[in-house]
This record gives structure tokens, C-alpha cells and sequence, in this order.
């Protein structure tokens, strides 16, 4: 067995959590769109200033429902731009995140909440909500469950508005340290109960930085964006938003992967990270339209030159004109 090693490119912070960094965008990226969301099915651009102050705003009325600095929270949602901002917010209010898969069972919803410790649950859908209250009465540390709805920033906001001061809540979003936990990742439990992995802020630091420096190129700020259609309860969901906000570049998430070729069209990104499977998706209906528009051959000649201009960048001579 051989070990190989290499210098790493970003040094971590010797503190400090990654609220850090969207205090940091604000600061210097006030005007910067670092988000995108669909508002009335068009993409709607999201800077700095005002994702913190959204973020500030879902924090505290996590505060003033209850939740603790080091407490869990769950987050039971496909990916889109709520799940991100409550995510910060969680984090913002002190506490650790735990998401749960969309497609989870009552009974790995009620393994997942209740090994985590979880104080509330956040969930997106109706069908999510009967799903956690199938099983509440099992999980005694369980306070609360929200649902995700038009409102939910604007109630959330409300709720704190009143009972939570700034100086509480800047005391909170402080509160964890680079080595306490972040989040809670379960595994998909192919060889069992799905076990329960600690992540803390330091380690999404040095994974997510390192990423931005080695490619530096694809995620320059104001210019590069990046479309997230994974799911942000995976852990390299997660590596995306992180990376994305560490940049920061501008970030849009999707929920449902079957009108990605349309979303893709309309977001426009500079860059999107996926899983094979998910490219292989994108290719083969991209090449039945063309084909079903007479242009079949056009897009192979196409796909053909974009495989050799790739292979003949990994060259020493790089890519001839031709």
C-alpha cells in the first residue's frame, strides 16, 4: 500500500463557523447576485446583501421558536433555494442541520429524527408533514414542525422580529466554534440502519476551499454561476452550496430533474457539477430533439468535436484550430 499526499491550497480558519462567509459576502459583495430562484417560473437574482438579511431573518424566528444553540434540526426537502437559505439560518441560530431524504419512509424518518435527536423538523410537502406526524409520538425530543409554503421566509421572519434582538442573534451565529458539528449526513443504509455522520464546520471549510482554489477558474465571482440539481441532502449537494457560497459564485437550485434540460436552457450556467447518469439524461434528450428537429447529424459533428477539443486540452500541444 501506497499513501499519497499533496499541499493543501486553502488555509482553514483557525476559527470561526460558516456564518462566516455569508457575512463576509455581504461585506464585500454587497450588490453581487450570489442566489437565483424561480419567482413566477422566471429565474430571480438573489445579491449578498439581501440573502443575509433573509438569512438573518429565518435565523431568529428559529430562535424564537425554541431552537438552541446545538440543537438539530431536520431539514426533509428536494433541493431548492429554501433548503439552502434554511440551512444558513440553522446554522445562523446556532444549531446543526440534519437532512433527510424527500423519498424517506415514515420509519427511516422516524430512525433519522429520533438517533439525531432532532428538536424540529422542517419538511416541504403535505405528504412530508403526515409523514413526520405518522411517527411524532415515537420521538419525545421533537417540539415542532414546519412546513415550507410561499410564506414560510416572511412568517419565520415575523415570528423573530419581535422577541429577538440582533445582538441575541449575532451572539448565536458566533456561538459554534471551526470543530463543532455542521451537520449530520445519514447514509443511504444498504447494510443496515443508516448511520449518522458528523460533519463539522472546519472540514466543509477545508474541502469546499481547497475545491475553489484548484479551480479557481470556474468560480470567479460575478461572472460564473452554478446550477444545483442534486440533492442537497447528499453530501456532495452539499459540497456544491458550500463551494458555491464560499466563492461565492451565483447559485440556483432545482427540484425536480425532469425538465433539467429546459432549466439549463433558461439558468444559463457556467458550470454544473452531477453524477453520470444525470449527464447521460441531459445528452440523450438533447440528441432526440435534435434529431426529431432534422439536425441529428449537425449535433453528433458537434458532440464529436467537443470530445476531441476536451481530449486535446489534456495534450501538450493543446487543441489545433481545426
Amino acid at each position: 500500500m501506497r499513501e499519497f499526499s499533496l499541499p493543501a491550497l486553502y488555509e482553514v480558519p483557525s476559527d470561526g463557523n460558516l456564518t462566516d462567509l455569508i457575512r463576509r459576502n455581504a461585506a464585500q459583495h454587497p450588490d453581487v447576485a450570489v442566489m437565483s430562484r424561480k419567482v413566477g417560473g422566471v429565474w430571480t437574482d438573489v445579491d449578498a446583501t439581501q440573502f443575509l438579511a433573509e438569512v438573518r431573518g429565518v435565523a431568529k424566528g428559529l430562535i424564537a421558536a425554541g431552537v438552541e444553540a446545538g440543537d438539530r434540526v431536520a431539514l426533509l426537502s428536494r433541493t431548492r433555494y429554501e433548503w439552502v437559505l434554511l440551512d444558513f439560518a440553522i446554522w445562523s441560530a446556532g444549531a446543526v442541520t440534519v437532512p433527510v431524504y424527500e423519498t424517506s419512509s415514515p420509519e427511516q424518518i422516524q430512525w433519522i429524527l429520533g438517533d439525531s435527536g432532532a428538536t424540529l423538523c422542517v419538511v416541504e410537502t403535505e405528504a412530508h408533514q403526515e409523514s413526520v406526524v405518522s411517527v411524532q409520538d415515537d420521538l419525545p425530543a421533537l417540539k415542532g414542525i414546519w412546513r415550507i409554503d410561499d410564506d414560510t421566509i416572511a412568517r419565520m421572519s415575523a415570528l423573530g422580529e419581535e422577541e429577538v434582538s440582533d445582538e441575541t442573534l449575532d451572539r448565536r451565529m458566533a456561538a459554534a466554534k471551526a470543530d463543532d458539528p455542521a451537520t449530520i449526513v445519514y447514509t443511504s443504509g444498504t447494510t443496515g440502519r443508516p448511520k449518522g455522520c458528523v460533519l463539522t464546520h472546519r472540514s466543509f471549510f477545508a474541502e469546499c476551499g481547497n475545491v475553489v482554489e484548484r479551480l479557481k477558474p470556474l468560480f470567479r465571482t460575478g461572472e460564473c454561476s452554478v446550477l444545483l440539481f442534486l440533492p442537497a441532502a447528499h453530501v456532495f449537494g452539499r459540497l456544491v452550496e458550500v463551494a458555491s457560497v464560499m466563492a461565492p459564485i451565483k447559485l440556483g437550485c432545482v427540484p425536480d430533474i425532469k425538465n433539467l434540460t429546459d432549466e439549463l436552457a433558461s439558468f444559463r450556467p457556467t458550470l454544473i457539477l452531477g453524477v453520470p447518469r444525470v449527464f447521460e439524461k441531459v445528452y440523450n434528450a438533447a440528441r432526440a430533439k435534435a434529431q426529431a428537429d432534422g439536425r441529428g447529424k449537425v449535433f453528433d459533428r458537434a458532440a464529436s468535436t467537443a470530445i476531441a477539443y476536451s481530449r486535446a486540452l489534456s495534450t501538450a500541444q493543446g487543441p489545433s484550430f481545426g
